[in-house]
């Protein structure tokens, strides 16, 4: 666990316009003083992020919420006390001073209070937000851990605070609550089926919105590895044809397979649990690069709980990839 040494060096570096990549439950975010364009505009660059891809603003607290909005509906109040500290982003109106950099240029600002207690230290000890998307290239795979940082943004980044692997594995849930009804605009660590608990009724998630949000890109939390998407039963055939027309296959081997033999150069066994799966969903992606898969074959989840996110980041890692 990071310092208070470290803790103080990162809200020095912050303050003086610096990149920091600071831990949360969620990813590692590539964090930078969130009333500050020049540093905002700075996590683009570093990243290759198109500039109108808008940025989470993380908060210290619940209580900060009206300092960076302009109103807080009563449903926005209601999902913050029940969710926060936690991987939830609320989408709402733009207060003065958040930068249109860190929006996209939008009116429109997403802002989550992260449950990590390194990342609260932090905006404890820098006293302001800090606009954070996940520490690594544009539409690559997320970070979970400081390594995985170090080894993809290196020296772009002016300080790494190192919290330990994340807890939640997949980014937050977007949840947009700007207008009369709220919508999920990317499913994640707070599941749909807890936030209709909470407001008592249905949720819609929209697979297109209006309102941008991070994560919306087609191709998304990608490896190098092409990422193919098959009916379950349909894994260990799919692994086999690849090979055998020369690719180097990875697999995710569903748990109703599990033992089963796959002609494959790397398997990983899917984990039963869904909280496990998203815990080592972007560490099973990044490994299969490692041992230099070119192609990874894979099965969606039961799209409930947890399930909605870690399809929803297997499907953009699936998606089509931009030409050069």
């Amino acid at each position: 666990m990071a310092r208070t040494s470290d803790i103080e060096k990162a809200a020095g570096v912050l303050r003086g316009g610096g990149l920091v990549a600071l831990p949360t439950e969620t990813v590692y975010g590539l964090g930078a003083d969130a009333e500050n364009p020049a540093a905002v505009s700075r996590i683009f660059q570093v990243k290759g992020r198109p500039p109108s891809h808008p940025l989470i603003v993380h908060i210290g607290g619940a209580e900060h919420l009206d300092d960076w909005v302009q109103e807080v509906p009563e449903t926005a109040r209601l999902l913050a006390g029940a969710f926060w500290p936690g991987p939830l982003t609320l989408v709402l109106r733009r207060g003065a001073r958040v930068p249109l950099e860190a929006t996209g240029g939008l009116e429109t600002v997403a802002v989550r209070v992260p449950d990590h207690p390194v990342a609260l230290a932090l905006l404890s000890a820098f006293g302001g937000g800090v606009t954070a998307p996940s520490a690594n290239r544009f539409g690559s795979v997320s970070p979970t851990t400081a390594d995985h940082v170090r080894a993809e943004l290196g020296d772009a980044v002016d300080f790494v605070l190192d919290g330990g692997t994340c807890e939640v594995g997949v980014e937050s849930t977007i949840v947009d609550v700007t207008g009369d009804v709220p919508s999920i605009l990317r499913p994640g660590g707070v599941t749909r089926e807890d936030l209709e608990a909470v407001l008592g009724h249905p949720l819609a998630v929209p697979s297109t919105s209006a309102v941008r949000v991070p994560g919306q890109h087609p191709s998304h939390y990608a490896p190098r590895a092409r990422v193919v998407l098959v009916e379950p039963e349909e894994v260990v055939a799919e692994a086999r044809l690849a090979r055998e027309r020369g690719h180097r296959v990875g697999v995710f081997l569903p748990p109703a397979l599990a033992g089963t033999t796959v002609e494959a150069h790397a398997v990983v066994a899917v984990p039963a649990s869904t909280a496990a799966y998203a815990r080592g969903l972007y560490g099973f992606l990044r490994e299969l690069d490692r041992q230099e898969c070119d192609l990874i074959v894979a099965s969606l989840p039961a799209e409930e709980g947890l399930g909605l996110a870690i399809a929803n980041r297997l499907r953009r890692a699936a998606g089509p990839r931009p030409t050069a």
